[in-house]
């Protein structure tokens, strides 16, 4: 796969799935995206370098006023809109701002604990994921904190439903070193990776996801992948 160039990322998202879709997508240009829970416009951000390095445009939605002023600064290519994901009308939004029905990129992080990730990802379903279609997507559940609203299981059937393909399930931030020490108790779980075959190529999805089915990454009960074990064998 497409090498990509390191000074890409001298600001990166925390878990590198800026840099994820880079590479998935061999760093195109002028793609697009979705962000629900929006929060930093650069510090953490899953959209920062694909808008400011290959010039992406986007619609972002944030439930906290405070980022307003800076995402106006910082991220002209983005239209961010305060509001609550639970209550927006998905479709008319992505309608509204003349985004393609294949968006490149589905960003979803919000707090699972108080039921906003699940009750959101349902707005999305009623309202627009019969006509959109996002290529990737990285979905943040947080299990490791708690199965709360039974969100991952949730989640899972939803985009099931869709068509898209659970790829990377269960990403982590540590990596497999440490969770053979440290076991479960030392392991975050915190996001799914999917992708939509009609977007992503079949025969890229099935060739990622071959080494997981093959066992050559022994999950067990650990967890999933680590993020960066999964960029370094891209």
């Amino acid at each position: 796969m497409e090498k990509v160039a390191s000074n890409l990322f001298e600001e990166s998202s925390s878990a590198y799935q800026d840099k994820f879709v880079c590479k998935i997508l061999k760093n195109k240009q002028n793609g697009t995206f979705l962000e629900i829970g929006s929060a930093w416009p650069k510090k953490y951000s899953n959209t920062y370098i694909l808008e400011k390095k290959l010039n992406w445009r986007g619609v972002g939605i944030e439930y906290n006023p405070k980022w307003r002023n800076e995402w106006e600064i910082v991220r002209p290519n983005t239209k961010l809109y305060i509001n609550d994901a639970r209550r927006v009308d998905y479709g008319k939004l992505l309608n509204d701002n003349n985004m393609p029905e294949k968006i490149d990129y589905l960003s979803f992080d919000i707090e699972a604990e108080n039921g906003s990730t699940i009750d959101a990802l349902d707005q999305l379903d009623k309202t627009a994921l019969n006509k959109y279609k996002f290529g990737i997507v990285t979905f943040e559940h947080d299990i490791y904190r708690g199965d709360f609203f039974d969100t991952r299981n949730r989640s899972r059937k939803i985009f099931k439903k869709h068509g898209y393909i659970l790829t990377y399930p269960d990403v982590t931030n540590l990596g497999l070193e440490k969770r053979i020490f440290h076991g479960f108790e030392g392991n975050d779980p915190y996001e799914d990776w999917y992708f939509h075959p009609d977007i992503i190529d079949i025969n890229l999805i099935n060739k990622l996801i071959q080494p997981i089915k093959n066992n050559v990454v022994p999950f067990g009960n650990l967890g999933g992948m680590n993020s960066r074990e999964i960029i370094n064998m891209l």
